[in-house]
């Protein structure tokens, strides 16, 4: 249970001021200095101004039923502050929650129980006497239809500066929804800086990211409360997730596809320079921002169904690093060595000879950005976490709601 303590009332000391008539020169009957005599001046004081007490209205309405377990305690109010906001269940347990920053609501921390009565109740503080408002309610069952749904962040993990917040739901979140579920979707940084959500095109992902890469030694903070949101598809959020994770140091990985180098920078600094092979013509590795989204020390590369029979093959491939998901990796390839630094004859991927590989895939975490430049195709939105491929001010246009003034 959270308590937010509100404003203390503030009193004015009232003085009654008197204006005592003084005698002048003059005849006897004269007694206020003016010809023809008069009277004292009048006694004169200031009436204290009422104070206007707290308007204060909360929702759900009182009796309402059958309610999300997402609920928010909604709170219009003028005139004061919250100074408490308690939510209790039918056996009297109490909910823990906090306000948004806006005062919008009290947000339960945890998703309420499913066909279980509560009640809330509101106090707030202002100029006047404190105004107290409660209300009951009970949510509904457990829904049958539900949406899938991904964080794509684990507790205690140190990810790259790139590393964007990515939420995937399946199916899609359909446009008209996306503002309601965003506004479920919390993000903490410390230290704080600012960012906002990108939604893809057909709704599976939504990422976040901040204007420039994270701050190394930033904590992330996620809460997806999405658990038995309502969607317009008749479907509703199928679970909660969270996650704290760390943010490592600057790694950045660079190609350029004139010179057929990787330029390694750690923290800013030239760590090494690796000769590679990109995609050839016929099937070209993409331009543009990635991030390192999978690391595997092994792996198994079937492209069986691929539409081309030129391009099927089955090979086992060592310090594989995925970037799309289409298929494109960082990974050792000792069949190119001689091509590497020289020409490009992959089917997309970065090649490189095992050593450099081996010390790429120990340096590296999941997050770290890797721009190529200069290749005969651009990355596709979308197709990988795309979310630095592109500039802040049409990333912040992917979002469902409105960008805070100065953001965009």
């Amino acid at each position: 249970m959270r308590t937010i303590r509100g404003t203390r009332a503030l009193w004015a000391a009232l003085t009654t001021v008197t204006l005592l008539a003084v005698g002048g020169c003059g005849s006897d009957d004269k007694t206020d200095g003016t010809a023809g005599g008069g009277s004292p001046s009048p006694t004169t004081s200031t009436s204290p101004t009422p104070a206007t007490p707290p308007s204060l209205a909360v929702t759900p309405r009182s009796g309402a039923t059958k309610l999300p377990v997402s609920t928010e305690i909604g709170i219009q109010l003028a005139n004061g502050s919250v100074s408490s906001v308690t939510v209790s269940d039918k056996n009297g347990r109490p909910v823990a929650g906090a306000m948004r920053d806006d005062g919008s609501a009290w947000v339960p921390a945890k998703p309420l129980a499913y066909g279980t009565a509560y009640t809330a109740t509101v106090t707030a503080g202002g100029a006047g006497p404190a105004v107290t408002q409660t209300t009951s309610f009970t949510t509904m069952k457990k829904p049958g239809r539900t949406i899938g749904s991904g964080l794509y962040l684990f507790d205690d993990k140190t990810y790259g500066v790139a590393m964007p917040v990515v939420a995937e739901f399946t199916p899609g979140i359909p446009a008209k929804d996306r503002a309601a579920v965003q506004k479920r979707m919390f993000v903490k940084t410390d230290p704080p800086q600012p960012g906002a959500w990108h939604w893809v095109a057909n709704g599976t992902q939504a990422y976040y990211r901040a204007p420039e890469y994270w701050q190394p030694g930033t904590t992330l903070t996620v809460r997806l409360g999405l658990e038995g949101i309502p969607l317009s598809n008749g479907r509703y959020g199928n679970t909660d997730r969270a996650a704290t994770a760390k943010i490592g140091d600057r790694f950045e990985m660079k190609v350029d596809n004139a010179t057929k180098q990787m330029t390694v920078l750690v923290n800013g600094q030239v760590a090494r320079t690796i000769p590679v092979s990109l995609g050839k013509k016929s099937t070209p590795s993409s331009s543009g921002t990635m991030v390192v989204m999978e690391k595997k020390e092994n792996t198994t590369f079937d492209t069986r169904d691929a539409p081309d029979p030129a391009n099927r093959y089955v090979i086992d491939i060592d310090l594989a690093q995925r970037l799309t998901w289409g298929g494109e990796y960082i990974h050792a390839a000792p069949w190119s060595v001689g091509s590497q630094g020289r020409r490009n004859v992959s089917h997309g991927c970065v090649n490189m000879s095992t050593n450099d590989a081996r010390w790429l895939f120990g340096k590296t975490k999941i997050g770290d950005p890797i721009t190529v430049i200069g290749t005969e195709r651009k990355l596709e939105p979308g197709n990988g976490w795309t979310a630095w491929n592109m500039s802040w001010s049409e990333f912040v246009k992917g979002s469902a709601l409105p960008v805070p003034p100065g953001l965009g």
